[in-house]
C-alpha cells in the first residue's frame, strides 16, 4: 500500500490556495480562515459584554475598571496558537462554534482574578452576561461583516488599486503609441496603445469604487429578529437603540433593524457580484495582453526567469497571465454562487449559509492571486514597436474610413462629384490589398478642396489616431 498523505506530519494541505500559492494569499488568513472568523466572534462577545456593564443596560451588573476591560480585549488581541487549540478542542465538545467561544469566554472570566487581582469583578459570578440575550446569528452576521470589511479594505482593495495604478502608468506612458485596432479580429480604425489600457482602467476604477463604498450589514435583534429575550429579561431597556449603538458605534458597521435569525446577506451578495464584475473586466485584460503579446506587441523581458517549455528553451510563455485568466474564472463562479446563495433562507433560518460563508476566503484568495499575477505579468513587459508599427504600414486600407467621412462633408458643403463616397471606398480597398500610394492617387482624383486633398494625402496609419492620446490625458 502506497503511503496515506493524510497522516503526514506537518500537515498537507488540500486546497493550492494553502499550498503552492500560499505566499500570494497568506495576507487573507487574519481574515477569512476559521481562527481569524472565531477571533472576531471572541471581540464581538467581549464588546457586548463590556457594552452592557459600561452603558449599566442590566440591573445590579457591577461597573468595570480600566483594567477590566484591558484584560477583556487582550483575549481577541492575543488570540494565538494557544488559544486556538484551546477552542478547537472546547469545540469538539460542544459540536458548536459560537457556544464553544462563550465557554472559552467563561474560562478567561474564571482566570481573571489570577492576572488583576482579588478586586477585579471579572468572576464566574458575571458568566450570565457572556452571550447575554444573543442568538449565535447575531454573533456570527457581526463578526463575518468585521472579517469581510477588513480583508476586503486592509488586502482586496489595496492590491487592486495597485493594479489599477501599474496599469494606468502603463497606459499614460503610451497613451501616443499609434496602434491598429482589431474590430471582430479584424484591422480596423488606428487608436493607441495607452488609449486601449485606458479603457480598461476605467472600467476597473469604477468597479473598485464600488467596492470601496460598500456597506457591511450586521444584526443583534435575538432568535427571531424581535428583541424577545431582550424585552423578556429587561423590559425598560430601549433594545433597538442600544443594538443600533453597539452594532454601529462599537463595530463600525452599518445596522440592519429588521431580520429574522439570519441578517439576510443581501449586502454580501451586492458586494461578491461587485467583486466578480471587477474579476470579468480584470480577465479581459489577461486574455487582451495575452493576445498582444502572441502578436509581438510585448516582450516578456523582465523578471522572465522561469522556464518556458520543457523542451523548446526559446520559449517564454505568458504563464502570468494565463494563470490570472484561470483564477479570476474560478473566483467569479464562486462569487456568483455565494451571491446566489446567500440571499435565500427558509423561513426564519436554515443552515445552508453557514457552510457557504466559509467558502468567502476561497474567491476572495483566487482573486487576490489571480490579481497578483496580472501585475507580475505586467511588470515583466516591455512594449515593443517594431511589430506595432509593421501592423499599421501593412493595412493602409483603414484610412478608407476617414476618406469616404471627408467626401460626406465635402457633399454637404456643396463639392460635387461626391457621390456614394461610402461604396467607392469599398470598391477600392475591400477584399484586396491596397498601397498607401493607390490610396493617395485615389484621393487626389476627387476634386476635394486642396486643403482638404493635403490633409488626407499626409495621413497615414500611424497618424490616424483621432483624439485617443488626448483622451488619456483628460480622463485617465
Amino acid at each position: 500500500m502506497p503511503i496515506s498523505f493524510a497522516a503526514l506530519e506537518p500537515r498537507l494541505t488540500l486546497s493550492p490556495l494553502d499550498g503552492r500559492y500560499a505566499g500570494a494569499t497568506a495576507p487573507l488568513l487574519d481574515y477569512f480562515s476559521e481562527a481569524a472568523l472565531n477571533r472576531a466572534r471572541l471581540l464581538v462577545e467581549v464588546e457586548w459584554f463590556i457594552y452592557l456593564l459600561d452603558q449599566q443596560v442590566l440591573p445590579g451588573a457591577p461597573s468595570l475598571s480600566e483594567a477590566d476591560r484591558d484584560y477583556l480585549r487582550s483575549l481577541p488581541k492575543n488570540f494565538g496558537p494557544g488559544e486556538i487549540a484551546e477552542l478547537a478542542g472546547i469545540e469538539r465538545q460542544t459540536v458548536h462554534d459560537v457556544k464553544a467561544v462563550e465557554y472559552f469566554l467563561q474560562r478567561r472570566l474564571a482566570d481573571a482574578a489570577a492576572v488583576l487581582g482579588p478586586d477585579t469583578v471579572l468572576t464566574p459570578a458575571l458568566n450570565p452576561v457572556i452571550h447575554f440575550a444573543l442568538t449565535s446569528e447575531d454573533v456570527n452576521s457581526l463578526s463575518y461583516a468585521w472579517v469581510i470589511q477588513g480583508g476586503v479594505e486592509d488586502v482586496w482593495v489595496p492590491a487592486a488599486r495597485a493594479l489599477v495604478t501599474d496599469l494606468s502608468l502603463l497606459a499614460l506612458e503610451h497613451a501616443g503609441l499609434a496602434m491598429l485596432a482589431r474590430t471582430h479580429g479584424q484591422p480596423a480604425t488606428p487608436t493607441t496603445l495607452g488609449k486601449e489600457l485606458a479603457v480598461t482602467v476605467t472600467r476597473l476604477r469604477r468597479q473598485l469604487g464600488r467596492i470601496e463604498n460598500a456597506e457591511y450589514l450586521g444584526k443583534l435583534n435575538g432568535a427571531s429578529g424581535t428583541f424577545g429575550a431582550h424585552t423578556a429579561a429587561v423590559p425598560d431597556a430601549d433594545w433597538p437603540r442600544i443594538s443600533r449603538e453597539f452594532v454601529e458605534d462599537r463595530l463600525g458597521l452599518t445596522w440592519n433593524p429588521l431580520t429574522t435569525q439570519i441578517e439576510s446577506h443581501d449586502w454580501q451578495a451586492e458586494l461578491y457580484s461587485d467583486l466578480a464584475r471587477f474579476g470579468r473586466i480584470a480577465h479581459n485584460l489577461a486574455t487582451d495582453m495575452w493576445t498582444y503579446i502572441s502578436l509581438g506587441y510585448f516582450a516578456q523581458a523582465r523578471g522572465q526567469g522561469t522556464v518556458g517549455s520543457s523542451t523548446m528553451p526559446h520559449k517564454v510563455n505568458p504563464i502570468r497571465f494565463e494563470n490570472a485568466e484561470a483564477n479570476l474564472e474560478i473566483s467569479g463562479a464562486l462569487f456568483d454562487t455565494l451571491a446566489a446563495t446567500l440571499v435565500t433562507s427558509r423561513l426564519q433560518r436554515d443552515l445552508t449559509d453557514s457552510t457557504t460563508q466559509r467558502n468567502i476566503g476561497v474567491a476572495m484568495g483566487h482573486s487576490l492571486l489571480a490579481i497578483d499575477n496580472l501585475r507580475r505579468g505586467l511588470d515583466g513587459l516591455d512594449v515593443n514597436p517594431e511589430p506595432i508599427a509593421a501592423d499599421l504600414a501593412a493595412n493602409p486600407e483603414v484610412l478608407a474610413e476617414p476618406i469616404q467621412s471627408a467626401m460626406r462633408a465635402a457633399a454637404i458643403a456643396g463639392v460635387p462629384g461626391m457621390d456614394d463616397p461610402y461604396e467607392r471606398l469599398k470598391e477600392l480597398t475591400r477584399g484586396r490589398r491596397v498601397s498607401l500610394d493607390e490610396i493617395g492617387e485615389f484621393v487626389a482624383g476627387l476634386g476635394l478642396p486642396p486643403d482638404v486633398t493635403l490633409r488626407l494625402r499626409e495621413l497615414s496609419p500611424a497618424t490616424y489616431t483621432g483624439l485617443a492620446e488626448e483622451l488619456v490625458g483628460e480622463y485617465l
